[in-house]
């Protein structure tokens, strides 16, 4: 058996790069719901992919930003629920409305739908509502991540980080 001396991917990755990531994502599930063609729900799963991922990020950005250690937030897995409680927990303020359509990702699996079930994507919530708490949770979680993301590119730019 090998044993690897290097850390898991992610594990010392900051929070604020996580929050860019989490952008960037968004940025391509925007663009990926364009490319949808109407009574094809298959075509509507690489943006559900990317919009749940981004949600995701955003949520492990808020957590390990709140001291969350890395390998914890890891074992959530693809659990948005536990992640929007954890996060809720820590003083992210969401709508009940989104809070509960995180609830509704996880129960329903979206994510593994999203994946590997096309048969199933016509039963799973919305593009409008998934594209809603996509942006309120980014809009939210930039609240709190976006300064130190934002001072962490200044400082590298002038090569102190």
């Amino acid at each position: 058996m090998m044993v690897h001396a290097d850390p898991y991917p992610g594990s010392e990755t900051e929070p604020a790069a996580i929050f860019r990531l989490a952008e960037e994502y968004r940025h391509a599930a925007k663009a990926l719901s364009k490319l949808a063609r109407p009574g094809a729900p298959e075509t509507l799963a690489p943006f559900r992919l990317a919009a749940i991922h981004a949600i995701e990020l955003y949520l492990n950005a808020w957590l390990l930003m709140d001291g969350i250690a890395p390998s914890v937030v890891r074992g959530l897995q693809h659990d948005l629920a536990k992640r929007a409680e954890w996060a809720l927990h820590s003083k992210l303020t969401l709508r009940i409305k989104t809070a509960r359509h995180l609830v509704a990702l996880s129960v329903q699996r979206d994510y593994l739908v999203s994946r590997y079930a096309p048969e199933l994507l016509s039963t799973l919530t919305q593009r409008n509502r998934l594209e809603a708490t996509l942006e309120e949770v980014a809009r939210k979680v930039a609240r709190r991540c976006a300064p130190e993301a934002k001072s962490n590119v200044a400082l590298r730019l002038f090569g102190a980080l």
